[in-house]
């Protein structure tokens, strides 16, 4: 009976097999076909993501070529106004993008229609400092080589340029700052491009040149048109204050005045200063420093003198590095009232020192 028993209770344990296996196989393939689901949309997820990588490492690489390619314009005129395509500064340039690095902030993936938004944290070389250093020397350099009768070429302005820009940046140390982008892409087939060049990363490839090119240009625009320095509220002199400047590659220091006439018989009061040329290279008071007088809250005109002046002559001169030269500067007087002397930097960009002080036109000079 025993035997009887067992033999019966067999095929109901392997019904129970049967149910329980056809369940297992039924939740692994429904768990595969989950997990196959997952891993296509992680890797569509990922393509846009990929896409921005290769282009910041085109960026990167200063590829132009692989940069129109994942644009979706294929148009990469707004790097025209940087320079950045110029032959004569690619080394500066390409050194400098060599250095940006980056971090994925986040993914905004739409596989429904195809887009997708990248955020991304790049930390990039802040130029501006060096661009301002070097725009600097090659004004004075430019200013020098006018005065001594030689027009260079455009060929040799550039490979100027470019020589200080190199020099600039392997004595300066670098400045890095952060910018936060968000690139839209589209899908295009099986790949993915970016919409278009923005100026944000055109800005971060010039390493800020952009923003400094506007400061630039109306810096010299006011000084053309004669406006006062840094066109700035100048505040009123301490009555014992003296010119006493000194700037990156030169310093001045206030000695006496006179008062005297010009070639024309008006009356004009001449300014005389020590100059030493601290820098590297010869250079002249005319090319570093800018003097302005003011009157009656005008700036005086420059005058020429009706007398030779030994001064006037050692202020267009030429001074070798670590020599001291005594120049004059004249400026043609409106009335008697106190005349306020200001000088700076002749090509400082952005805030500079601006050193002043007041004269008496009744007195004699001192």
């Amino acid at each position: 009976m025993k035997k009887k028993n067992t033999q019966e209770k067999q095929p109901v344990r392997k019904k129970k097999k049967r149910r329980h296996f056809g369940t297992f196989f039924l939740i692994v393939v429904l768990l595969a076909a989950l997990a196959l689901g997952g891993t296509y949309y992680f890797r569509e997820r990922q393509k846009p993501v990929e896409a921005v990588e290769n282009f910041l490492t085109c960026v990167q690489n200063m590829d132009f070529d692989g940069m129109a390619a994942l644009l979706q314009s294929q148009d990469l005129s707004a790097l025209d106004n940087a320079d950045i395509r110029e032959e004569a500064y690619a080394d500066f340039f390409r050194t400098n993008n060599s250095k940006m690095t980056w971090n994925i902030l986040k993914n905004s993936f739409h596989i429904e229609n195809g887009t997708a938004n990248i955020t991304v944290l790049l930390r990039y070389i802040d130029g501006a400092d060096l661009y301002k250093e070097s725009i600097t020397e090659f004004l004075r350099q430019m200013v020098s080589t006018a005065f001594s009768g030689r027009q260079p070429s455009e060929a040799e302005t550039q490979q100027m340029l470019s020589s200080i820009l190199m020099e600039k940046a392997e004595t300066m140390e670098d400045q890095f700052t952060e910018s936060q982008i968000t690139y839209p892409l589209i899908q295009i087939g099986d790949t993915w491009k970016i919409v278009s060049l923005d100026e944000e990363t055109v800005r971060i490839m010039s390493s800020n040149f952009v923003n400094v090119q506007d400061e630039i240009n109306n810096t010299l625009v006011n000084m053309e048109a004669g406006e006062d320095p840094g066109d700035v509220e100048i505040p009123v002199p301490e009555s014992d204050a003296v010119v006493d400047l000194t700037g990156d590659t030169f310093s001045i220091h206030y000695t006496h005045y006179r008062i005297s006439e010009d070639f024309g018989g008006n009356p004009c009061l001449i300014f005389y200063y020590d100059y030493t040329n601290n820098g590297t290279a010869a250079s002249s008071a005319m090319v570093d420093v800018r003097v302005q007088a003011r009157q009656n809250g005008k700036s005086l005109e420059a005058a020429v003198l009706a007398d030779n002046e030994e001064a006037a002559d050692r202020f267009m001169a030429e001074i070798q590095p670590g020599e001291t030269a005594n120049v004059c500067q004249a400026f043609v007087l409106e009335d008697e009232s106190d005349v306020t002397i200001l000088a700076e930097e002749a090509f400082r960009f952005g805030d500079g020192q601006i050193s002043s002080q007041v004269l008496k036109v009744t007195a004699e000079g001192e």
